[in-house]
């Protein structure tokens, strides 16, 4: 893997961390109903940046965003409501500024002591944000010793917090940070082999880029979902009423001619489960997937037969990666597949026999559905970032950290 900067790093610098301000770069875009926070895994994943550079004797500048004031002051987006929260999984009292900038930020990080923990107002209230502006990067910078990221569900983004900061200040990555590096890379980077995928989802249109990617670089993919209806209709099967991008039937016949150039195994549901209607307790049929299926039916699930090539293709694969259902999870008994597999692999993970690498939103949520996302390897949570970095894009906010580029980093 490229190298980055971790705090381990930053440690055996000059002088080490006592005494230095760190400017950390969090993702505290949690959900909140009613002014409080209703779930707190983004500042959860924070904490153990935040004690490691507390028990160095680091001063520690929170920075983060919510919502989207489009760079304007809106009270309803404020970070406020986040302190109280923040407090009790620190065990410590948290200080909150006002603006993230000026004097008023500098002054509150001059009053804590060393080891004291100040919270930034939402840096999107500042319009150079969003847009990178070099001269917002550098009030920023203004305030602090060296730069932190933990923040990788937001490194998809070249915003000033991101990615423009990391080129002015010594820039490290913190434990989340570096936890998400070091799995992306066991599972694409440099994988064990084989390696299998599972893509699933909607449409084919919104994973265009990922497939294309993928297609490359597996031993095997499966596709689940809304999109392997595509492929299926691209391949002349009746699918009935079910979702599916008809238009993009030349596009997915495209991408399994690429796959078999490139040596690509693609699974495709082998059996489906099909009902008229999407809702719990609604009678199902389980058919094969080149059978006859009615005019008003719709695929919803992968059936038993798919469930169980999955398994046996992920008992001869050393790597997993995993984004999308198989089906509509979120609607039994439309989850039986989705959950079937995910126990599979989880089980394979804690054995030590597979790698297994999952994130996406809907991905987390089928896995806790299934209950086994503490069991995987390794769970992302950062959505498009995520995507980004399984469709091969470069992410700005972690290129900003590698070492070896042009900029202080290098100092």
């Amino acid at each position: 893997m490229t190298q980055f900067r971790t705090l381990d790093d930053a440690a055996k610098t000059s002088g080490g961390l006592a005494g230095k301000t760190a400017l950390v770069r969090v993702d505290f875009n949690v959900p909140m109903e009613g002014g409080r926070v209703t779930e707190d895994t983004r500042l959860r994943v924070a904490i153990p940046t935040i004690e490691k550079l507390r028990d160095a004797g680091a001063k520690v500048a929170l920075l983060a965003h919510f919502d989207r004031p489009r760079g304007q002051r809106v009270p309803s987006m404020s970070l406020r409501p986040v302190v109280d929260d923040l407090e009790h999984l620190l065990g410590a009292p948290v200080r909150f500024a006002e603006d993230c900038v000026g004097e008023e930020a500098k002054a509150m990080i001059a009053d804590v002591d060393a080891g004291g923990v100040v919270l930034l107002e939402n840096v999107r209230f500042h319009a150079g944000e969003e847009k990178n502006d070099p001269a917002f990067a550098a009030r920023l910078a203004e305030l602090g010793d060296l730069y932190v990221n933990d923040a990788f569900s937001a490194a998809h983004r070249a915003h000033a917090s991101t990615e423009g900061l990391a080129r002015l200040l010594p820039a490290y990555a913190g434990e989340s940070m570096r936890r998400e590096l070091e799995a992306l890379d066991a599972a694409l980077g440099k994988p064990q082999k084989p390696v299998l995928g599972i893509v699933g989802g909607a449409k084919v249109s919104t994973k265009l880029d990922l497939l294309k990617n993928l297609v490359g670089q597996l031993d095997r993919l499966a596709i689940g979902g809304g999109m392997a209806n595509t492929f299926l209709f691209a391949q002349g099967v009746d699918i009935g009423g079910s979702l599916a991008e008809k238009d993009m039937a030349d596009t997915a016949r495209e991408i399994l001619a690429e796959a078999d150039a490139k040596g690509c195994e693609i699974l495709l549901p082998i059996d489906v489960v099909v009902a008229t209607e999407v809702r719990p307790g609604v009678e199902t049929r389980t058919v094969l997937a080149r059978e006859e299926i009615g005019d008003d039916e719709k695929i919803l699930d992968a059936g038993p037969l798919t469930v169980e090539k999955l398994v046996k293709a992920m008992a001869l694969s050393r790597t997993l990666i995993w984004n999308g259902p198989l089906g509509v999870f979120e609607v039994p008994p439309f989850d039986a597949a989705t959950v079937k597999a995910a126990q599979a692999a989880a089980q394979l993970a804690k054995s030590g026999a597979l790698v297994a690498v999952a994130g996406g939103g809907d991905t987390v949520a089928a896995l806790h559905h299934a209950g086994v996302a503490d069991d995987m390897t390794f769970v992302s949570t950062a959505g498009g970032a995520f995507l980004e970095w399984m469709e091969g894009k470069p992410l700005p906010g972690v290129e900003a950290l590698r070492t070896g580029r042009a900029g202080c980093n290098d100092a």
